[in-house]
């Protein structure tokens, strides 16, 4: 499952590309800026993140928390989609430009996995479905594509910049949106490998 992502793209910068891209007005809810606008190259399970909501005035943000707290106390960071209704729920789009896969290493003795990061073909950055409970947002999931497969039984389900609004409105059947894209939707790169950090 996704446990981790990142968005390196400064808020402001995106906001203003909305615009060019066509996207609906955007503000933020309450009017309320928050003072976190800065790139979060590492997103794990309890920090804040941007998220978006659709309304008659359009698009709204706000930094939200990821995961809510679980019947048990584990927080539910990722939230299987099939054979659910979302209509009713509370939808929102969570902007990301890159998320990571993790994979048992093969070299013996070494406990830290793999990573593999994924980046959207074509695209600065990407939409994540998600909706929001209890004022934390979890990730929305699916079969995995033929990018993902190798790497993991589940992905996260995602949109271009443009695609990303049907999910908000819900424009076209929940089925066809909440599924994986086709191949070559995402480039991947192994930045750690047995233990050893491949980022730089």
């Amino acid at each position: 499952m996704c446990n981790e992502f990142r968005r390196l793209k400064l808020l402001q910068d995106a906001i203003e590309e909305f615009d060019r891209r066509g996207l609906p007005l955007f503000k933020w809810k309450n009017g309320l800026i928050p003072n976190a606008l800065d790139a979060q190259p590492a997103i794990r399970i309890r920090d804040s993140a941007f998220v978006v909501r659709g309304g008659p005035e359009g698009l709204e943000g706000a930094m939200t928390t990821w995961a809510w707290p679980g019947p048990r106390g584990a927080p539910v960071f990722n939230f299987r989609s099939e054979s659910r209704d979302f209509s009713r729920s509370d939808r929102v789009l969570v902007l990301a430009d890159g998320f990571i896969e993790y994979t048992a290493p093969a070299a013996p003795g070494v406990k830290l996995k793999d990573r593999h990061l994924f980046t959207m073909a074509g695209e600065e950055w990407f939409w994540i479905a998600a909706i929001v409970k209890e004022g934390c947002f979890s990730l929305l999931t699916t079969a995995p594509g033929p990018d993902v497969a190798p790497y993991h039984d589940r992905q996260i389900v995602t949109f271009s910049p443009a695609e990303g609004l049907a999910w908000l409105s819900l424009s076209q059947p929940e089925q066809t949106l909440l599924r994986a894209p086709p191949a070559g939707a995402f480039h991947v790169r192994t930045v750690r490998k047995d233990g050893i950090d491949l980022a730089a």
